[in-house]
């Protein structure tokens, strides 16, 4: 959770040197009491506030790419010129302010008016339907209404709470860092000021792609004249004997974390089965409530799949350092009231038990509704289904990946579906902007944050760089000889410049395939 700070640097209406700021050069100060960031492109001079409205990066530790600035933290990126946050996680705009040259100084003068919210109304007519309330459903509807669509616009959630942040239901929240107030996207009153109809604890039961309609779980129908479908992802429940104990929990909605938390403030003893993001993250943030943790996973070293081994001792060396006792190579045999019995006999006492072992995506609706579904739902890089105005994003969304050989992929990250739900939006009124952009995701395990971005499936080899058990290094995952990701400690610059190197690659590989 971020916290305010005391301004720093120059204040900038006194002026800077002219020598001082290059080109594409950035220098962070304050105007009064606001954080700025000013920034040259060619003779231009530009400044926006400074601080990601996110989670509060350090915009000026960033990247400048084009005209656009990058946020260290959690790539967000920002216009340099209008302010306005063009890439998820951030959807709120930064300030800007009017900058001038001055003889041999640069000063900042006053900030400027924000845009208009809205460009020129599109479709007042149309019905846009949103099936699901997460990620990817909640980045669409936004993006529509800031792009200017002016029609009906309906989400349909089977969540209970209006759209959250869900990260923080394993890392903040879940650890006692955050008020649940701080979870939600957006308060209630965006929706009715922006005038998007959430249904809450809505499903939907049937999609009929002929007649452009949706038969809801509580008898009614609703047609459509464009389509997303965000259904997202099922939690796994393993099916052991226990396995449906009232102490047994998997984290997925608000309503997941809460109790999970109700539960722990009356636990001593709690089991984590698998060795996931998820699962490690549930891990340290009981540990920071102060039970005794144990992690059961069948691997030989957590997180390796995706991490490596480098990394993979490393997050274990952490969890181990905070208490965490991990029993790997092994599996959950059954569940009783107050323990968990493993395969090998092995018996740990549990009061609470939560099960971190990945998520199904939710393909039934399209699969009953005959679109192509091949593990997840078959997208073009537009977002659109085999079906003419149904598109899918997030975690049902399998999607061609120009680094994938040409293949398609199907990916699991929150800024990923954010995103997705973004370049959805665009193409639902008509724009055809690809998906382009390379996959980010961050992980926190207590004090240490790690930062992924780009694809790697599988590598035939790793470049370490720096010092990963002192928190200071990078991982390069590699195929012949072509880097495919990088996963960084305390090395957000790197990660960033990582990101456009490989969304470059990603371009000339789409480029060399046409």
């Amino acid at each position: 959770m971020a916290t305010q700070s005391e301004p720093s640097g120059p204040d900038l209406t006194q002026g800077v040197p002219a020598t001082s700021l290059l080109d594409g050069g950035m220098i962070s100060g304050h105007v009064g009491e606001e954080p700025v960031l000013l920034v040259r492109l060619g003779e231009e001079i530009l400044a926006i506030g400074s601080k990601c409205t996110h989670y509060g990066g350090p915009l000026g530790e960033g990247v400048v790419s084009g005209d656009t600035v990058r946020c260290p933290w959690h790539h967000a990126c920002f216009s340099l010129r209008t302010g306005e946050a063009i890439r998820a996680p951030a959807f709120d705009p930064v300030p800007c302010w009017r900058a001038e040259a001055l003889g041999d100084q640069i000063v900042v003068r006053e900030k400027l008016p924000k845009p208009s919210a809205e460009t020129a109304s599109t479709q007042p007519d149309a019905r846009f339907v949103i099936v699901g309330g997460g990620a990817a459903g909640f980045a669409a509807a936004e993006m529509l209404r800031r792009e200017g669509f002016s029609g009906e616009l309906v989400i349909l959630s089977s969540d209970a709470e209006r759209p959250v942040d869900r990260p923080n239901l394993s890392k903040d929240f879940l650890a006692g860092k955050a008020p649940e107030s701080w979870v939600f996207l957006k308060g209630g009153k965006y929706y009715e000021r922006r005038d998007i109809r959430l249904e809450l604890a809505t499903t939907v039961t049937r999609l009929d792609i002929n007649t452009r309609s949706l038969r809801l779980g509580d008898g009614r129908s609703m047609t459509f004249d464009k389509l997303l479908l965000a259904t997202g992802a099922e939690p796994i429940r393993l099916p052991i004997p226990g396995a449906d104990r009232s102490h047994v929990f998997t984290l997925r909605s608000l309503d997941d974390s809460r109790a999970i938390v109700s539960k722990a403030g009356e636990s001593r003893d709690a089991v984590v089965v698998g060795a996931s993001f998820i699962g490690l993250e549930v891990a340290a943030s009981l540990i920071e409530r102060g039970l005794r943790v144990q992690v059961v996973a069948p691997e030989t070293r957590p997180l390796e799949k995706v991490l490596g081994s480098e990394l993979g001792d490393f997050v274990r060396a952490e969890h181990e350092a905070h208490g965490v006792v991990f029993h790997l190579g092994r599996k959950p045999a059954i569940i009783e009231d107050a323990r968990v019995v493993l395969d090998d006999g092995t018996r740990l006492d549990a009061d609470l038990v939560v099960m971190g072992v990945g998520v199904r995506p939710r393909t039934d609706l399209a699969e009953q509704a005959g679109l192509n579904v091949d593990r997840g739902v078959v997208v073009d890089a537009f977002m659109e289904s085999s079906a003419p105005g149904i598109f899918a994003a997030g975690d049902i969304g399998r999607f061609p990946y120009a680094l994938a050989g040409g293949g398609s992929v199907r990916i699991e990250h929150w800024v990923v579906a954010e995103r997705q739900g973004q370049i959805a939006a665009m193409n639902m009124l008509g724009r055809r902007e690809k998906y382009e952009q390379a996959p980010f995701f961050w992980s926190q395990h207590y004090d240490v944050p790690i930062n992924y971005v780009g694809y790697a499936e599988a590598w035939d080899s790793t470049e370490v760089v720096g010092a990963i058990q002192e928190r200071d290094g990078l991982v390069r995952f590699r195929k012949d000889g072509r880097t495919l990701a990088v996963a960084s400690l305390s090395r957000d610059r790197e990660n960033l410049t990582a990101e456009l190197e490989l969304e470059g690659s990603r371009q000339r590989a789409a480029s060399q395939a046409t």
